[in-house]
């Protein structure tokens, strides 16, 4: 009897060397694994963040896109300037405004319906995006969040949207001067 259980002791004690060694790799792997994801993640983002330049050009150019924004032909002069964030203004149709949205169907997010914090401007009364979203931004002030509740056209050309009402929370950054 005594043999068998030094035997099973044996095994036991080589089955948590395993356990214990196969831990170690994990964690091993994960203290290289996750810093270096990091830092790939963190040069992506520099990379492909398409914000990163303008918004210190928009800063030090702020009078410079001012005095071009008269002109009502460049889209582009308006979306350069910066936005206002004075709760005391309302959004109103025909401002361009800055928003962030996540949007979802059933409760469940879908692709492409997340600005992830980058921000968007649109124009208010331009048609651009799907249903009446822009009429139910109006009356809102910067810093609001708005639950906008949207049907997809049934030709929209995403099978999964495609007729869907879906529900967005937008936050309103700004509204352009």
């Amino acid at each position: 009897m005594k043999k068998e259980n030094k035997q099973m002791a044996q095994k036991r004690r080589a089955e948590e060397r395993k356990k214990q060694a196969r831990k170690d790799m994990i964690i091993k792997a994960l203290k290289i694994g996750i810093p270096t994801l990091l830092l790939v993640l963190l040069i992506v983002i520099c990379v492909v963040n398409p914000f990163s330049s303008s918004d210190s050009d928009s800063s030090s150019d702020d009078t410079t896109t001012e005095d071009t924004s008269t002109d009502d032909t460049s889209t582009d002069d308006t979306t350069a300037a910066s936005y206002s964030t004075d709760t005391s203004l309302t959004v109103e149709n025909g401002d361009t405004v800055n928003i962030d949205y996540v949007g979802s169907i059933d409760g469940v997010e879908f692709s492409g319906g997340n600005t992830n914090g980058y921000g968007t401007d649109l124009t208010i009364g331009s048609g651009t995006y799907i249903d009446d979203f822009e009429e139910q931004l109006i009356g809102a002030h910067p810093g609001d969040t708005v639950d906008v509740y949207a049907t997809f056209p049934e030709d929209y050309g995403n099978e999964e949207l495609n007729g869907k009402e879906a529900l967005f929370e937008v936050v309103i950054n700004g509204i352009y001067e």
